[in-house]
C-alpha cells in the first residue's frame, strides 16, 4: 500500500534543484538517476526521473521498465529501437535533438549512438513509479546481457522458449558479458532507422507549431493527445518552455491536481515556489541538469539570467 504524503510533510520537504547520480555505465555511455532520498519530492509524487548518456557506439541493450514515461533527447542523434504492447513489429526510429517520446508500460526499447558520431547522445526520462516497485525510482528489467532475464532461468527453460538446443542457448546466454550499456564493436550493423516509424510516435519540440509565442519573452510547445496520441496511455503531460534573458514565466499552478516536475535543459535562472498559507517553500537558482518538482497546487514562478532558461516538464496527467 502506497503511504500518502502529509500537507504538513510536504510544507517542510527540500524542494530545491537536484542532479542526477551515476547508477552505471561502460565505455559505451552512462546511466544516471534521481533518487528520493536525495530529492523527497520523488517519492511523495511517485515520479521517476533517470539520463542516458551515449558515447559514440554506445548501445543501451533491450529493456523495459515498471513505468510509462516520456522521454525527451537533451542532445545529439541516433536510434530509438521499440516494440510497443501488442506490436506487430519493432519500429526502429531515428531520433534527434527535441525529441519527445511517450513510452507506455510493456514498450521495451533499446537505444543507440551511432559509431561516427562526435556527440554524446543524451536522453531524458521522466514518469509515473505509482504503479512501479519503488515509487520515485525507476526498475529496468534487461531482456539481455549479464544481468539479462534469461541469466535467471535454467538452460532448459531457455533453449524450449527459443527453440534451440541446450548448448546453442548456454552459449548465447553465456556470452553477453556487458550489463545495462555497452559498446557495439566497430564494425557492427545495427538495423536501419526508418523515417516513417516516427509517425505518431515522436514530436520534435523544437519543430513542433508553437502554442504559445511572446515576442521577446518566450515560447512554449505542449505535448498532449491530440499531436501525440501515445500520451493518453502514457498519462502524463509535458511541455518545452523557453523564455529569453531576464524574461519572466509568471507564478502559475496546475488546476487539475497535478505534480509539476521540471527539467532545466539549458541556463539557469530564479525560481520561487509559494505553498499554503501565503509561506514561500522555495527560493533558489537553478541551472542546466537540475531536476525539482512543485507540489499539487502550489504556486511557482522563474526569472532567466541573462542568457535566457529552456525547461522540459511533465505533469502527471494527460
Amino acid at each position: 500500500m502506497v503511504q500518502r504524503t502529509t500537507t504538513a510533510e510536504v510544507m517542510c520537504m527540500d524542494l530545491s534543484p537536484k542532479k542526477p547520480a551515476k547508477a552505471y555505465g561502460s565505455d559505451g555511455g552512462s546511466y544516471y538517476d534521481w533518487s528520493p532520498a536525495d530529492l523527497p519530492m520523488l517519492g511523495a509524487a511517485s515520479i521517476g526521473a533517470a539520463k542516458l548518456h551515449l558515447s559514440a557506439g554506445g548501445l543501451a541493450l533491450p529493456s523495459y521498465s515498471d513505468s510509462a514515461k516520456v522521454a525527451y533527447v537533451l542532445q545529439g542523434a541516433g536510434a530509438c529501437g521499440l516494440v510497443l504492447p501488442e506490436a506487430a513489429k519493432e519500429k526502429v526510429i531515428p531520433v534527434k535533438e527535441g525529441d519527445a517520446l511517450a513510452l507506455p508500460f510493456g514498450a521495451v526499447t533499446w537505444w543507440h549512438n551511432t559509431e561516427g558520431s562526435t556527440a554524446e547522445l543524451v536522453v531524458l526520462f521522466l514518469g509515473d513509479t505509482s504503479k512501479g516497485h519503488t515509487p520515485g525510482r525507476f526498475t529496468n528489467f534487461q531482456l539481455t546481457g549479464a544481468s539479462g532475464i534469461f541469466t535467471g532461468f535454467s538452460t532448459e527453460f531457455v533453449a524450449r522458449a527459443w527453440d534451440l538446443d541446450q548448448n546453442a542457448a548456454a552459449k548465447i546466454v553465456s556470452t553477453q558479458p556487458g550489463s545495462g550499456v555497452v559498446k557495439i564493436a566497430a564494425g557492427h550493423r545495427m538495423p536501419e532507422p526508418r523515417a516513417e516509424d516516427r509517425e505518431g510516435v515522436v514530436l520534435n519540440c523544437l519543430e513542433a507549431p508553437l502554442d504559445v509565442d511572446i515576442p521577446g519573452g518566450g515560447c512554449v510547445v505542449v505535448l498532449n493527445t491530440a499531436n501525440l496520441p501515445l500520451v493518453k496511455e502514457v498519462g502524463l503531460g509535458a511541455d518545452l518552455v523557453r523564455i529569453g534573458g531576464r524574461s519572466m514565466c509568471s507564478p502559475g499552478f496546475s488546476c487539475d491536481s497535478a505534480y509539476q516536475v521540471t527539467y532545466i535543459v539549458r541556463g539557469g535562472g530564479r525560481v520561487q515556489a509559494v505553498g499554503i498559507d501565503g509561506t514561500r517553500v522555495l527560493e533558489t537558482r537553478a541551472e542546466a541538469g537540475c531536476l525539482f518538482i512543485v507540489p499539487r497546487f502550489f504556486v511557482v514562478s522563474k526569472i532567466a539570467d541573462d542568457t535566457g532558461m529552456e525547461w522540459f516538464s511533465i505533469i502527471t496527467t494527460p
